[in-house]
């Protein structure tokens, strides 16, 4: 069974830092590009960012570029997120997706995904 698993979301100050991990089971993630997305209490799921496969294409939505890094080890199956200088704009469920297609913008995108780990901004 196809499985990506998040963790690493909590409560934190505007200004803090905060790594989020994204782990597969069930399948080899290094042939798979990576997306976060993440969802904002009432909005729909945006997304934030993706990594390609072995990694060489990186991209950021406009309000996190500075701010966020996306990396991966292909060695733990994990796709890391790092979230610094936080604001309470970055609140909201993140979610991971994988593809063999490589890197989207769209959540049709990404056939499997993660339940999600919640973000709070807040002081």
């Amino acid at each position: 069974q196809l499985q990506l698993v998040e963790s690493g979301g909590s409560v934190v100050e505007p200004g803090e830092s905060l790594r989020l991990s994204c782990t597969a089971s069930g399948f080899t993630l290094s042939y798979y590009a990576v997306a976060w997305f993440r969802r904002a209490p009432g909005r729909g799921r945006e997304w934030v960012s993706c990594i390609g496969s072995p990694g060489g294409f990186i991209d950021y939505t406009e309000s996190v570029k500075g701010r966020f890094t996306i990396s991966r080890d292909d060695a733990k199956d994990t796709v890391y997120l790092d979230l610094n200088d936080l604001v309470p704009e970055d609140t909201g469920v993140y979610y991971c997706a994988s593809a063999l297609l490589g890197c989207g913008e769209d959540e049709t995108d990404f056939p499997t995904w993660g339940q999600g780990t919640q973000v709070t901004v807040s002081s």
